[in-house]
């Protein structure tokens, strides 16, 4: 106030645009410091939140990868690489020994044209088509495969006809071979017994041509034609005889899949399942480690006196999950001794950290180290699915009493002060403007007033100079 009586002069001497914006922001102040408390104060809560839900997250994850194709996962191997490679499909796991003998490798059949002097050769017009089965050197029987129909454009050349057949994505692909010979378009079908093909030509007339591209084996010359044959892969697993179109053997095994890549008739290669139970003292210290970090940023963000999630019912149930979870019956088809997280040395001290008890590890991998291995699994049961049911439950943004539910409501809450933030600096604006109305008023009337007296004031001393 004394400022503003200190520049009172001509006019009112009073910044009117200064006083309004003054008295605006002092009636607001208060809600506008509320509210910016408030912002802070969920913006802690979910950056908290979610921080211990992503370490969650992370840890299934971590653990997932290990169990499904890390150091915890059983992984087959082939004796013999140049056999064959060996893998498990995503989701499941395999054990044990199995012999390998492959005789021979899937293969497809590539089929060469006559030779005509350039790719740019006309060759004719009409339309051709592929019919797929069993094609040997001297017959052909046809298969269950639809026929495939290429139509040849008036002009066409070799390479025009390779780029048709391409187009057709039928399984054979086509391209144009610039041999001693002349230009020669080559056609490959898919591996496998039944993707043989015959090539039947039909001719536009007065374009003729195409009839020199038709294939079948009982044909004159067609021998010379054939450069590869169609073939199924045929091995033996264990000694039983198998075969499969493709070199890429599923389902043959729990657990396995073979990528065939050469043969070893008369000599039977060995795939063996890689026991993980070394692994495991080492996953476990790794989990311990994972879990503490967990439960000591847990148990900041819940301190009665300074955390940001004091309180939080997700944080809590959080809390009561990871206090039981050494107990926690991970197998429940396990043998006794291989059937909880304790069994694997997982303990919990007074203080709520984790420990490992290496002893009790110890003795569950010298009493049942297969018991031990099998809980690591990606099934239904086991450490994997636990610590991920746990993760799951904990960060499930649509139940209230999760941690992911505390994170939608405190996201909820933070947006709705947003709005609450923008309408509160609405109305201050509207209060400011209508004080600076109202002001400006006010100065023009006081200016006003101050004329007159101005004037009043010259007229009396005008007087007073008379009478002297």
């Amino acid at each position: 106030m004394s400022s503003i009586v200190s520049t009172l002069g001509a006019g009112s001497g009073v910044d009117m645009v200064a006083l309004a914006n003054n008295l605006a922001q002092a009636q607001f102040a208060l809600r506008t410091d509320r509210m910016k408390a408030k912002t802070e104060l969920l913006s802690q809560q979910i950056s908290s939140a979610s921080t211990i839900k992503n370490m969650l997250s992370q840890l299934a994850s971590a653990m997932g990868e290990r169990v499904r194709v890390g150091d915890l996962s059983p992984q087959p191997s082939v004796a013999n690489g140049s056999v064959a490679t060996a893998s498990s499909p995503s989701g499941t796991q395999g054990s044990g020994t199995y012999s390998l003998e492959v005789l021979s490798l899937a293969s497809s059949q590539t089929l060469a044209s006559p030779a005509l002097a350039s790719s740019t050769t006309v060759v004719g017009a009409g339309k051709l088509t592929l019919r797929f089965g069993a094609t040997t050197a001297s017959g052909f029987t046809e298969g269950t495969k639809a026929a495939v129909e290429i139509d040849i454009p008036s002009g066409a050349t070799l390479t025009t006809i390779a780029a048709a057949i391409n187009a057709k994505g039928a399984g054979v692909s086509a391209y144009v071979a610039q041999t001693s010979s002349g230009a020669q378009l080559v056609l490959k079908g898919p591996d496998g017994a039944q993707n043989g093909f015959v090539v039947e030509a039909t001719e536009t007339p007065g374009e003729e041509g195409l009839a020199a591209l038709a294939w079948n084996p009982s044909a004159g010359g067609a021998s010379s034609r054939l450069l590869a044959t169609a073939g199924d892969a045929s091995f033996k697993l264990d000694g039983l005889s198998m075969t499969s179109s493709s070199n890429t053997v599923t389902g043959i095994a729990p657990g396995l899949s073979l990528a065939l890549t050469g043969t070893n008739a008369g000599s039977p290669t060995k795939i063996t399942f890689s026991n993980p139970s070394s692994s495991i003292t080492g996953a476990m210290q790794d989990l311990v480690d994972a879990l503490n970090a967990i439960a000591s940023d847990l148990k900041t963000a819940t301190d009665p006196a300074s955390g940001d999630l004091a309180g939080d019912p997700g944080a809590r149930r959080l809390k009561q999950q990871l206090s039981k979870l050494a107990g926690e019956v991970v197998m429940p088809n396990g043998a006794e001794g291989t059937r909880t997280l304790s069994d694997l040395g997982l303990a919990i001290q007074r203080d709520g950290t984790f420990k490992l008890d290496t002893t009790r590890l110890q003795a569950t991998l010298t009493r049942d180290p297969v018991g031990a291995a099998a809980m690591f699994t990606t099934g239904l049961y086991g450490v994997y699915s636990t610590i991920d049911k746990v993760a799951r439950a904990a960060t499930s943004a649509s139940d209230p009493g999760s941690l992911g539910g505390s994170i939608t409501r405190y996201q909820k809450l933070s947006s709705q002060i947003t709005k609450d933030t923008a309408k509160l600096a609405e109305q201050q604006e509207t209060l400011r403007a209508n004080m600076v109305a109202r002001f400006s008023k006010a100065d023009t009337r006081i200016s006003a007033s101050k004329s007159t007296l101005t004037f009043l004031q010259g007229q009396i001393d005008a007087w007073n100079a008379g009478k002297d």
